[in-house]
């Protein structure tokens, strides 16, 4: 059964580690992320972008594959079915689809805008017993076609919208989406502490966990982090496995080219990327 992320995240900051989101693109992803989390015994959040949600037939399609698999896989650990970067009306489909947990991105409005609508899911995500992510300051790269820097949010913004009620947030910190580029100039850990001392026990999201270097991500995490949000780092290793399948002429040899076999080192290749994320986030075995 899907639960809310408000419990496993407020669980990962009082205990010094973080939740990864893993984000799912069709069932290969879906059902690798859910039998790693099992395996590590770690509780974990599968996200959904608005453009993989339409890419898999809408959020109820969803909502029907996930809630098949935790149940033909025996999944025994706690998981949270979670919209990435939602907007208003995306929450709003997610909230009747039977998600267990919605992000509404409100961070390209004007403050006063992205407070009035962040307190109104507020209420619809309390009424339905989901949890809430808001966004403060645009997280850079590429998201959905748009291409941003990594900019910092305004604390004080953070404890404005920290204060209505969400149950996690996602602050700039200089993080970004995809790829980090050559300069990157790395987090700022002066922005995530000054986040922290505002909003006290308010779990922290970090976006673009892609290629951020795991000393900076432990530092994140013991400054609050409790939900870190890999996508790109998956897409590359399945690309990557599926390449070498097939450079390698597999796909050409007996019934190599059933998408059972095709796909099947890529499937690996997710696995073995969650796991080794799990234990940097130090989420394995919390689900025990």
């Amino acid at each position: 059964m899907l639960v809310s992320a408000k419990e496993m995240l407020q669980k990962a900051k009082a205990g010094h580690y973080a939740v990864g989101q893993f984000n799912i693109n069709n069932l290969e992803w879906t059902k690798a992320i859910l039998l790693t989390a099992e395996e590590m015994k770690s509780p974990v959040i599968l996200g959904v972008s608005e453009g993989a949600g339409k890419y898999m037939c809408g959020y109820k399609t969803v909502v029907g594959m996930v809630n098949g698999m935790l149940e033909e896989l025996n999944i025994t650990v706690p998981v949270a079915l979670h919209l990435d970067h939602g907007s208003y009306e995306g929450c709003l489909k997610c909230v009747e689809a039977g998600f267990s947990s919605i992000m509404f991105d409100g961070s390209h409005y004007p403050i006063e805008e992205n407070v009035a609508k962040t307190k109104e899911l507020v209420n619809i995500a309390a009424e339905h017993g989901m949890s809430l992510e808001a966004e403060v300051g645009a997280i850079g790269g590429e998201e959905d076609g748009v291409v941003g820097k990594g900019e910092c949010a305004d604390p004080q913004e953070c404890k404005t919208i920290a204060d209505l009620g969400v149950d996690m947030l996602a602050a700039g910190i200089g993080n970004i989406h995809g790829k980090y580029p050559e300069n990157w100039e790395g987090l700022s850990f002066e922005t995530l502490d000054a986040v922290q001392q505002l909003t006290g026990e308010m779990p922290l999201v970090l976006h673009g966990g892609t290629g951020i270097p795991d000393d900076m991500i432990k530092k994140a995490i013991s400054l609050g982090v409790a939900k870190i949000n890999v996508n790109t780092e998956c897409q590359l290793a399945f690309a990557a496995a599926t390449r070498k399948y097939i450079e390698e002429g597999k796909d050409n040899q007996g019934k190599g080219y059933d998408p059972r076999k095709l796909l099947a080192p890529g499937f690996e290749a997710i696995k073995a990327t969650v796991k080794e994320k799990m234990d940097l986030f130090g989420s394995t075995g919390k689900a025990e």
